[in-house]
């Protein structure tokens, strides 16, 4: 009798197990059918909400027609969804649109948070913050739009909200400088010693005055820095000794210095203006014109 009731027992608990261990595989099917069905739901509404299908397309004339020369052609891209099935379209259809907001913001410091606000998926948002922890920066609204997350569709929306600062000339530091484009540390160090010299900036172009910034440099940046006029200096030119006119760089010599100062002494004050001084040949005309675009005091 003992044997038996072994046995039984013995039977009944391998009958128990096999059901535990089929009970454990049915819900570790359900829960990877769900995780896997839930993936596919977030794919296809992401797919309506980011377009997923990137068209390339020529204007003014297509390749081989002879209708435009080539130099005419302008090549486009553009997102857009492609055809999917009935019951990807139903997803679609019975699942609300996210709700995005469009707000200013400067690319190179909009948190993860502020860009998902904006309509990118937490993936792309990454992405960006990403490529700026690398060392990456986004210097012009069209920096921002080739980025491979950033959908044509999205910019359009995004362009008038991009707010990336101008670098003011007379308030960057080297750091600064030294972030634009063709700018590195000697140059850096040369805009900063002009502007002491200087007084500060009172129009971008001075930057031209140094050696070796010439057009070129100028144009590759010139998009990208400024002169507030809050920030602008007006250069004490007729109140200043001749030893500390002598140091800026449109006067340059004590000669030049001391006729400004006799200039002062023997003319009424309507008479001081950088014309007359150009008229009595105190200044050279070169000189002259780039001293009346400055603010003088």
């Amino acid at each position: 009798m003992v044997i038996m009731k072994k046995e039984e027992d013995k039977g009944f608990s391998k009958s128990t197990a096999t059901g535990l261990v089929a009970l454990i595989f049915l819900m570790i099917g359900y829960q990877t059918a769900l995780f896997v069905h839930n993936a596919a739901v977030t794919k296809i509404v992401a797919n309506r909400d980011e377009p997923d299908t990137v068209y390339v397309y020529m204007e003014k004339g297509e390749a081989g027609t002879g209708r435009a020369p080539i130099a005419d052609k302008v090549l486009k891209t553009e997102r857009k969804n492609a055809s999917h099935s009935s019951r990807a379209e139903a997803v679609r259809s019975n699942l609300p649109r996210k709700k995005v907001e469009s707000f200013r913001f400067n690319p190179n410091l909009v948190t993860h948070e502020d860009l998902c606000r904006l309509g990118f998926s937490p993936k792309q948002a990454q992405s960006i913050v990403n490529y700026r922890e690398k060392g990456g920066k986004f210097r012009r609204k069209s920096d921002f739009a080739k980025s491979f997350v950033v959908s044509d569709s999205i910019y359009r929306r995004l362009e008038k909200y991009i707010d990336i600062p101008l670098t003011d000339l007379n308030l960057a530091d080297s750091a600064a400088f030294d972030a634009l484009p063709g700018i590195g540390g000697w140059f850096s160090k040369k805009i900063l010693e002009h502007r002491s010299a200087l007084g500060g900036y009172s129009y971008p172009q001075q930057l031209m005055d140094i050696r070796n910034f010439d057009q070129d440099k100028f144009d590759a940046l010139s998009d990208l820095i400024t002169v507030s006029p809050e920030h602008v200096i007006p250069y004490p030119l007729w109140t200043l000794p001749a030893d500390s006119l002598k140091k800026h760089p449109y006067i340059r010599n004590m000669e030049t210095a001391r006729a400004i100062v006799l200039f002062r002494e023997n003319n009424p004050r309507e008479k001081w203006t950088v014309e007359e001084l150009r008229l009595a040949g105190i200044l050279s005309d070169d000189n002259a014109r780039r001293l009346s675009r400055c603010r003088l005091q």
